[in-house]
This record gives structure tokens, C-alpha cells and sequence, in this order.
């Protein structure tokens, strides 16, 4: 429930938020890996703190494939040490996680939303969870309305969360507190009653070619290009992320979303509708009347409001996804204990 902190740790929303405020000063990168350690936490074994477990083994869930380039561990454990100094075990992990990809979302000029609270903290972590539980990137639609039904996430969902895919750099602003209590300074209220930053911001998110290279040069196995991508952008790609991936190409970068400014808006829509996307996952929006119905309504919506409200109630919902009582579940003095 939101607001679950009220009477046992009260300063808790406001804490979490000083905090990601300080650390996106310090790295306005880690946004978007922390809305992502929201949905990879999620999507394996619920929402419950494990993918913050470790392994001397390297078994754990931040050991999987799709966590390697993870990063934001640090910053989920300073938060909580500072939680421990004030609310000594009261707070969740998996809560700390929830509203830190809140935090940096509003903090990159994204919208702000009511973060339910209350989760409790698993104590199991398997790397081979994670590796069966998460879409890989080159996932065909199909594939991926598979792996969100499992978390009873609908097709609306999907094409919902895709757009946030990797946020946005710090929106830098004065923040103000009433009797403890943090206020959403310089926000304006959509038509739907959410909070939203004024227009205007930057936004960041890049991939390594390795993630899509495939779809540029041996997309069915026969040395052939994906014939859904758009021929000028496959170019711009090539040049960016050669055949031979050695050197440079292997660590080269790609923004996700060129040539609009990078903003915590509807580019991303535009950007799949006119190229396809980078991604096959992204390309595949488009095969799916529901999910390509979404995407053309967004590419062309003049205002955001919209995708903020679905946005905001798509990551609540996916925030509920198998929330252990507290008969199973924890709150730890560290998220990122050893389980062997």
C-alpha cells in the first residue's frame, strides 16, 4: 500500500529520495540502470530484494547473463545503510528498489507516481532464474507476450514499459521538506492527476552492439539483415558496429533513441514507428496490432499525458508482481548479503 511506512518509519520516501537526488548528482548514468534493476528484480522470483543476494559461488541473480552489466548496487546499499541509521530494520530492500526507480525517473523529468510499499525480502538467489525469466533483446513479439503474461502483464503493458526502457539524466532542482516530509518541487498536474516535471529535458540510454548485432548481419542465420529495420538506420548502425566486433566496434555504444533530444517523453515511440527500433524486442511492437495500435497513438499524441498516466500504472502493477508475505519474507540489515 502506499504510504505503508507511515507510522514506523515515516521519513522513509524522503530519505530514499535525498539520496537518489545526491547519487544522480554524482552519476546521472545510474538512472537508467536502476528503473531497469526495478523490472529485472520483478521479473525474477517477484519483487523481493534478491537480485541484491550474492554468491561466492557466482550463482546468484547478479551473476545471470542479463544482470552482468548491471550497475546501482552500490547506490541500493547506501541507501539502505542510511534507512538502518535511522529505521533499523523496517525498510525492505525490495522497497528501497521500487522507489529508487520512481526517484530516478522523476529525477531524469519523468513523471512522479504513488510507489505501493510493504514488500518483504527474499533470502533465495539463482543465477539460472534470471537467465529463463527475462526476454532477451533479439525476443520476437510473441516471445515477449510469453514472458509478461507469466507476471499477468498485458499486451498494453508491454509496449507501456518498453517505452521507459533506459531513462534520463538528473533533472537538477531544489527540493523542499515539510516537517520531515518530502514535496514535488516545480511539477505540474496532467489532465490525469499526475504529477509531471516541466517539459524540455535530456535523456540518455546506450547499448553495446553485441545486444543487436545479429539483427544486422546474420538476422535468420543465413548472413542476412532484419528486413523490418529501416535500411538508412541499419546503416548509421553498421558504421557504428562492423561485422568484425573486435576493438572499438566490441565497445562501442549506441544511443537507444537518436535524434530527439533524449527526453523522457514520446521519442521513443516515434523512433521504433519510423525505424523500427534497435532492439528486435522494439521492432516487434510493431508486429502485434495491439501493441503497434499504442505505438502509432503515442508517435503521434501531442502532449505526453497519456503515456504518463499508463506509465505510472503499469509500473505499480508490475511492482505487485509476487510480493511475499511476511510469513516467507524479510527486511535484512544489508541487501547484499552472501547465500553461501
Amino acid at each position: 500500500q502506499v504510504g505503508f511506512y507511515n507510522a514506523t518509519c515515516p521519513i522513509a520516501e524522503g530519505v530514499v529520495f535525498a539520496e537518489m537526488h545526491a547519487i544522480l548528482h554524482e552519476d546521472p548514468t545510474l538512472a537508467p540502470s536502476l528503473l531497469r534493476m526495478h523490472y529485472h528484480d520483478c521479473f525474477v522470483q517477484g519483487c523481493d530484494g534478491s537480485i541484491m543476494l550474492r554468491s561466492r559461488r557466482g550463482t546468484a541473480e547478479r551473476d545471470a547473463t542479463p544482470n552482468r552489466s548491471m550497475r546501482g548496487y552500490d547506490a541500493i546499499e547506501r541507501i539502505k545503510a542510511r534507512l538502518e541509521t535511522l529505521c533499523p530494520l523496517t525498510v525492505s530492500c525490495a522497497d528501497i528498489i521500487a522507489m529508487a526507480a520512481r526517484d530516478a525517473v522523476y529525477l531524469s523529468k519523468g513523471p512522479w507516481y504513488g510507489v505501493e510499499t510493504g514488500r518483504r525480502d527474499g533470502n533465495v538467489t539463482v543465477a539460472e532464474y534470471a537467465e529463463n525469466d527475462l526476454a532477451p533483446p533479439d525476443s520476437n513479439i510473441v516471445d515477449v507476450k510469453t514472458f509478461f503474461s507469466v507476471k499477468s502483464l498485458t499486451a498494453k503493458d508491454i509496449v507501456v514499459l518498453f517505452g521507459t526502457h533506459f531513462p534520463f539524466p538528473l533533472y537538477r532542482f531544489t527540493r523542499t521538506y515539510v516537517r520531515g516530509r518530502q514535496q514535488q518541487p516545480n511539477t505540474h498536474r496532467t489532465d490525469n492527476g499526475i504529477l509531471a516535471p516541466p517539459p524540455g529535458s535530456h535523456s540518455i540510454g546506450t547499448s553495446h552492439c553485441e545486444a543487436f548485432r545479429k539483427r544486422l548481419y546474420n538476422f535468420t542465420g543465413a548472413m542476412d539483415q532484419d528486413p523490418s529495420l529501416d535500411a538508412r538506420y541499419a546503416r548509421q548502425l553498421r558504421k557504428l558496429c562492423p561485422r568484425r566486433g573486435g576493438g572499438r566496434g566490441r565497445r562501442a555504444k549506441v544511443p537507444m533513441d537518436p535524434g530527439s533530444g533524449f527526453t523522457f517523453d514520446l521519442s521513443y515511440y516515434r523512433h521504433v514507428l519510423a525505424t523500427g527500433g534497435l532492439f528486435q524486442s522494439d521492432g516487434s511492437l510493431l508486429h502485434d496490432p495491439a501493441t503497434r495500435g499504442y505505438v502509432e497513438r503515442m508517435a503521434n499524441a501531442s502532449s505526453p499525458d497519456e503515456y504518463y498516466q499508463d506509465f505510472a500504472a503499469a509500473m505499480v502493477k508490475m511492482g505487485r508482481t509476487d510480493v511475499l508475505p511476511d510469513s516467507l519474507g524479510e527486511v535484512r540489515a544489508t541487501c547484499g548479503v552472501f547465500v553461501d
